[in-house]
């Protein structure tokens, strides 16, 4: 009997082991017989092993020797690619930890592993140290300050102490957020290139497009003022008339106008960070808020949240400026936007605004990628935007990417995305900087943070 408990006692004990997260800093970990998608070629290189040691990858191939006492997963059949970035994340705002650390733990259950919070709080400088030491779980974070908008920024002055404010708080970049004037905007540029502080976001209507590509934008976000900058009367067009990224008039934007934008935005090397999950789920008639509701996803955000959500697309589509029809055409001028800017060489990083109006955090990535699909891009063009794409705008050649000396972050998948976009979704593992969380852990994190 004695006995019988004690082997009872070592599986539990084993079983339990198996479901903490493991961290390479402490063990060789290793995966062997699997199918690598490098993401630095349209490639896959089948049974191979690759060895993590201390949050980076230290050796891959047909024969990668390791140490005898690594933890080795067997991925036989399965597929390893780098994680995901969501390029548009949104960390709560707040002066509360915990609900951060939730909004992060969905992202890492989704193979996201790289976050850039685009709306700053002076606890998320403290969440990134701690995500960075290993103290929190989550993926990588790159965060803003608190936004500047025409609420926050009423004077030049006030623009410019705002961007040497962040800069020596220690901010990664400022995040532009609508309603800025021109005087107050040239203020702000003037004094984040002396500060040599990256700006990124929303464009402005009284800038436009031209200006904020000229005037150094990391990202333009949302594709802002780029449908704006379409119109054949942008002179006489005012911001309540086009709508919310030009929903309202985007059906008669003039197409042979985007070359030119395009080229504009190239030259000023301005990243691109669609988010057409906001136009397909939001603005788009196709589906009602209760249709959308009722995805499995949605158990993962409190009520108050989803009812804000139908809230605001039941308010835009009872708009009298809304005509179905037209947000349609709309919508397939932001696809084209999208395919043109892959064709044309304009850098796309993958964002989907979550948490925000139906797009929930994780999930929401899976939805940008089908979108980029339906635009026009090939599954290995959709998924550069979240991987190799994003170690090229960070200027980081280790991020993103399957090599020898590359960061640890990488997903375990049950399918090839390669041939369907929607194999992400097959997630058996995720690594973060080399911390392991397996199938049982991500399902056991996930049934925790179910909110209705």
């Amino acid at each position: 009997m004695k006995k019988h408990l004690l082997i009872l006692l070592l599986l539990g004990s084993l079983v339990a082991q198996a479901q903490q997260t493991i961290d390479s800093r402490q063990k060789e970990i290793v995966f062997t017989n699997v199918s690598v998608i490098p993401m630095t070629s349209e490639t896959v290189l089948d049974n191979q092993t690759v060895v993590v040691k201390n949050g980076v990858i230290t050796a891959i191939g047909a024969k990668a020797k390791y140490d005898k006492n690594a933890i080795v997963i067997d991925a036989k059949g399965k597929y390893l690619m780098p994680g995901l970035a969501e390029m548009h994340a949104h960390v709560p705002p707040i002066d509360d930890i915990q609900p951060m650390k939730d909004v992060l733990l969905l992202f890492a259950a989704n193979g996201v592993t790289t976050i850039r919070g685009m709306l700053g709080h002076p606890l998320h400088l403290e969440l990134r140290s701690k995500i960075k030491s290993g103290e929190v779980l989550g993926p990588r974070l790159y965060t803003s300050g608190p936004s500047f908008s025409g609420a926050s920024i009423k004077t030049p002055e006030e623009g410019s102490e705002k961007v040497r404010s962040q800069k020596k708080a220690g901010y990664d970049f400022m995040k532009m957020h609508p309603g800025i004037s021109k005087n107050n905007f040239e203020a702000i540029v003037k004094t984040a290139k002396e500060e040599n502080m990256p700006f990124a976001g929303h464009v402005s209507f009284g800038v436009g497009v031209w200006r904020s590509a000229e005037a150094g934008y990391a990202t333009i976000d949302h594709l802002d003022g780029i449908v704006e900058a379409m119109m054949p009367r942008i002179d006489t067009l005012t911001e309540a008339e086009a709508g919310l990224f030009g929903l309202f008039v985007g059906h008669n934007a003039d197409v042979s106008r985007l070359d030119k934008i395009l080229k504009t935005l190239k030259d000023n090397n301005v990243w691109l960070v669609p988010t057409q999950t906001l136009a397909e789920h939001w603005q788009s008639p196709n589906r009602t808020s209760e249709q959308i509701l009722a995805w499995p996803e949605m158990k993962y955000m409190d009520k108050k949240t989803l009812d804000s959500w139908a809230k605001a697309k039941n308010s835009t589509m009872q708009s009298p400026q809304y005509k179905p029809e037209s947000v349609l055409k709309f919508i397939d001028v932001r696809r084209t936007i999208i395919r043109e800017s892959q064709r044309q060489g304009v850098g796309l990083l993958l964002g989907s605004d979550a948490p925000q109006v139906f797009s929930v955090p994780g999930f929401s990535l899976k939805h940008e990628l089908n979108y980029l699909v339906q635009s026009g891009l090939t599954p290995y063009q959709a998924l550069q935007t979240g991987t190799v794409n994003i170690g090229k705008f960070f200027k980081n050649d280790n991020l993103g990417v399957i090599k020898t000396g590359a960061i640890a972050d990488l997903v375990l998948l049950d399918a090839n995305p390669l041939k369907d976009i929607n194999a992400v979704g097959s997630i058996q593992g995720v690594m973060l900087d080399g911390r392991w969380l397996a199938k049982n852990e991500i399902d056991s994190v996930l049934k925790k943070l179910v909110k209705n």
